[in-house]
This record gives structure tokens, C-alpha cells and sequence, in this order.
């Protein structure tokens, strides 16, 4: 970002939130909402212009909400505290003991055996990877998990005196976008694969008694997910990302030869790839099988399990002490905790105040309108809205309020809230739009501009794409009438 735009960003951030926390009073927007939406566009103005470390800038809302009534400070804070920050603390931990040992870069001179040596290949490897966990963990375990795999690969590459350094970070920037949009569409496929599908199918249960099936949802979520995926790539590698040589420098040969260079797992490798790999196994497992013997498991309690785990196991006798010290585990990227918090303060203040419910409202205005025309407006605006806000936030307070809207405009409530749901895990601009995003931002290979960029054109081709599927494909696979509300639904 440029000193300019970094200059307009420090000034225009505060004089769009006096503007509209003074000047913009609509009639049903409470002043609490007012005060949620003023602060939010001051962190999003600085969050996209760098106007000081994003880190910082995070740390806003807990002056501003409190100070402009928007939110207490209690409530505000809470959110630097939640269940995600510590999964992600947990898998980072993890992830630092991995490198510890230099298990990272046996695991991705294997992974690069075993997939080729072909660059689009290989992103798309990791991309089918990452998707298929992705369909049964929460897309920020799966992101965390692949994230030093990923790294690791990226610092083989540059570690190969034939390999120009641009080329270099141009693969980086692509595999770490791959991880975090791959887990984002993966989740879509299944209903339990990210929240917002799971609120879709509680919301309808509670509000019309009808049940969304497991097996009802794959056969929309399932051809969805895999056609973005093949987007996605196809959008990485020739679009966003037009990388120049596509096989590793050296090709196979070398990297046998580095495999063989590397001898045998140590007994620490051998120690840390369990750990590593039974916590996948329970995030994996969690909702078929440890649910049912310890109903309170988490994803979050997994992760702090396995990285407890990693300050009790010991290392052999000759390297002494524990798999990981407190001085290796320090190294947390502190910055991007921060980012969480800050985004999630942010989707707390939407929901507490009401302006999620507001701007959901705000839609009813489309009545008379083409329903593929109201359809592309509210997939449009949860899409974008999704980049500022939890989707787990915005699926919870909009989703009701499509309920009436549904109603109002006489149009079946699945249109409109299946489109919404599935919107909300297609937000690829910024590092607060989903936890994926913000795990590969910690890599350091990616800014904001990259991620904005990039990210832009693959928002704009999910919104067509939602818009077209939703309206035509739908209807036909779950048997209803778009453009008409059920009599005794």
C-alpha cells in the first residue's frame, strides 16, 4: 500500500465514522446499530489501506464500542477470548513443533514426491486435500492443519539455488490462497462442514418444522463445492497467478535425493507426526465417533490437547527437555490472534446491536423485483458483508429475517435462504472474512492488496455462479416452486 493511500486511510477512517455516527439516522436503525456501523467502517477503511499494522487496527473496536455506546466493553472483549482463537493457538503450536524438528520438511518433499513435480498440479493436490477435510472438520482445523505443509513446500522451493526468488513468492501467495479458499468451498459440500449450514437447518426446523437431511444437503452443497473448486483452481494458476516455470527446478531426481539426504524419522519426527496425527484423527472423528463417548469434546479442546501434549512428551536423551519449550511456543503469530479478535468483536457488535437484522430488512425494499434479481441483491450483500463479519454472525441474523421476508414477497424461504447460506462461505478478500484466510495470512506471504486482488475476481465469479445454481438447480433437486410461499409451511 502506498504512503498516499496509507495517508487517506489515517484521515478518511475517523471522518467516515463522525459522518455517519452524526449525520446518517435512519428511522429503524437504533443508535446502537449506528454506533456498530460507524466503528466498523473506520477498522474496514484501515484494515484495507494499512493506515497502521492491521494488528493494531484490530484493537479499535474495544475503544470504539464501548465510547460510541455500540457495545459494552465487556461484551467486546469477550471476543478476543473465543473458542477459535485458542483452536487456532492450539494448531499453531503444533504447527511450531512440526518446524521444530524439521518434520515439516519431510512431510513436503514427500508430499511433493508424491503428487509431481507439476506447480498446478500440486496446488490443485493440496486444494482436493484441503476440501475433503474441509467436508468434515471446521475449515480453521483443516486450514491449520495444511498451513506448514504448505509453508514447508514454499520454503523447498526457495531453498533451491535454480529457483528465481519471484517465482517463489509468486507459488507462495498462490498455495497459501488455495489452502484458505479450498477449506472455505470444502465446507459448503456437507451440512455439517461449516456453521452457517448447520444455522440454515436449525432455523428451518424451528420455524416451519421441516428437516434438512444430511443426504438432502449433499446433493446441492456436494456438486457446488466441487465445481468451485475446479474454478477456484483453474482461477489460481492461469488468472490471479501466472507463474512462469511449472515444475520445481531439479525436478524428481532432486527431490529423492533431499529425502535421502534426510535419513530415517527421528525419534522426536516420530513423536511430534503422532501427536500431529492423532489430533487430526479427532478432529476428523469428532462428530461420528468421540461425540457419542465425550459429548462436551471440542475442536478447540482437541487442539489444546495436542499441544499440551507437546510440553509434556519428551524429546530423546541425547537433544534433551520437552518436544516443544515455551521459547519455541512464544513464536505464536501474536499479530493474527489480534485480527481474530478483532473480527469477531466486530460480528458480535452486528448481532448485539441489531444492524445485522437491519441490513437484512433493508431487502424488503426488493419487493415486486425478479426473484433472480432479489437472489443475486441478497447473495451480493451477504457475500460482502461476510468480508467484514463472521458468516457463523451474518447467517445467524439474516437467516431469520429472510424467514418473513420470504412471506412478504411470496417467494419459497429456501430460495432465498439456502442462497444465503452458501453466500456466506464465499467471501476470498480479506484475512477477518473467514478464519482460512486469516490462518494462511499469518504465513507472511500474503498482504491485504494480494488478498483483495485475488480475491475480488473469485467473489464476483461465486456470486454469478450461487445466483445462477440456487435459482435454476435447487428447485429441481429438493422439489419445490421458487416463486411461491408453501401453503402451510
Amino acid at each position: 500500500m502506498s504512503l498516499n493511500s496509507k495517508q487517506i486511510g489515517l484521515v478518511s477512517g475517523p471522518l467516515v465514522f463522525i459522518l455517519v455516527l452524526t449525520s446518517f439516522h435512519p428511522e429503524d436503525l437504533s443508535p446502537e446499530a449506528n454506533a456498530i456501523l460507524a466503528s466498523t467502517l473506520w477498522v474496514a477503511i484501515w484494515w484495507i489501506t494499512e493506515a497502521i499494522p492491521i494488528a493494531v487496527t484490530a484493537l479499535l473496536p474495544i475503544i470504539l464500542f464501548p465510547l460510541s455506546g455500540g457495545l459494552d466493553l465487556a461484551a467486546t472483549t469477550s471476543a478476543f477470548g473465543h473458542r477459535y482463537i485458542f483452536l487456532y493457538m492450539g494448531g499453531f503450536i503444533i504447527a511450531i513443533a512440526i518446524e521444530r524438528w524439521n518434520l515439516h520438511k519431510r512431510i513436503a518433499l514427500n508430499t511433493i514426491n508424491l503428487i509431481g513435480t507439476n506447480v498446478s498440479s500440486m496446488i490443485l493436490g493440496f486444494m482436493i486435500a484441503t476440501a475433503f477435510l474441509s467436508m468434515w472438520i471446521s475449515n480453521t482445523a483443516t486450514s491449520v492443519m495444511m498451513l506448514p505443509i504448505g509453508m514447508a513446500i514454499v520454503t523447498q522451493l526457495k531453498d533451491n539455488p535454480a529457483t528465481k526468488e519471484d517465482e517463489q513468492s509468486v507459488f507462495g501467495k498462490a498455495l497459501m490462497l488455495a489452502i484458505a479458499y479450498s477449506a472455505s468451498i470444502g465446507g459448503m459440500a456437507t451440512l455439517i462442514g461449516t456453521p452457517p449450514n448447520l444455522v440454515l437447518a436449525g432455523i428451518v426446523q424451528e420455524s416451519y418444522n421441516v428437516e434438512i437431511t444430511f443426504s438432502r444437503w449433499i446433493m446441492f452443497g456436494l456438486p457446488i463445492s466441487i465445481l468451485m473448486l475446479f474454478i477456484c483452481w483453474q482461477y489460481l494458476v492461469r488468472v490471479a497467478f501466472k507463474i512462469q516455470k511449472q515444475t520445481f527446478p531439479g525436478g524428481k531426481r532432486e527431490i529423492l535425493d533431499q529425502l535421502v539426504k534426510l535419513g530415517p524419522l527421528s525419534f522426536e519426527e516420530k513423536m511430534v507426526l503422532g501427536v500431529f496425527s492423532l489430533t487430526a484423527v479427532a478432529w476428523i472423528s469428532r462428530s461420528f465417533v468421540l461425540k457419542h463417548f465425550i459429548p462436551g469434546i471440542d475442536d478447540t479442546i482437541i487442539a489444546m490437547i495436542g499441544a499440551i501434549l507437546l510440553f509434556l512428551l519428551p524429546a530423546s536423551k541425547e537433544k534433551g527437555g520437552k518436544l516443544i519449550d515455551w521459547e519455541s511456543a512464544v513464536k505464536l503469530p501474536w499479530g493474527i490472534i489480534l485480527l481474530f479478535g478483532g473480527g469477531l468483536a466486530i460480528a458480535n457488535g452486528f448481532q448485539e446491536s441489531g444492524l445485522a437484522v437491519w441490513i437484512g430488512q433493508q431487502m424488503t425494499l426488493l419487493e415486486g423485483a425478479a426473484l433472480i434479481l432479489i437472489l443475486l441483491v441478497l447473495i451480493t450483500s451477504v457475500n460482502f458483508l461476510t468480508e467484514i463479519t463472521s458468516n457463523l454472525a451474518t447467517t445467524a441474523m439474516i437467516l431469520p429475517v429472510l424467514t418473513a421476508m420470504a412471506v412478504t414477497i411470496n417467494v419459497h424461504p429456501y430460495i432465498l435462504m439456502v442462497g444465503a447460506t452458501v453466500a456466506a462461505s464465499c467471501a476470498f478478500m480479506l484475512p477477518v472474512a473467514t478464519p482460512p484466510n486469516a490462518v494462511v495470512f499469518g504465513s507472511g506471504y500474503l498482504t491485504i492488496p494480494d488478498m483483495m486482488r485475488s480475491g475480488i475476481g473469485l467473489n464476483l465469479i461465486s456470486i454469478l455462479l450461487l445466483t445462477l445454481i440456487t435459482y435454476f438447480v435447487l428447485p429441481a433437486l429438493w422439489g419445490f416452486v421458487p416463486d411461491v410461499f408453501p401453503e402451510g409451511f
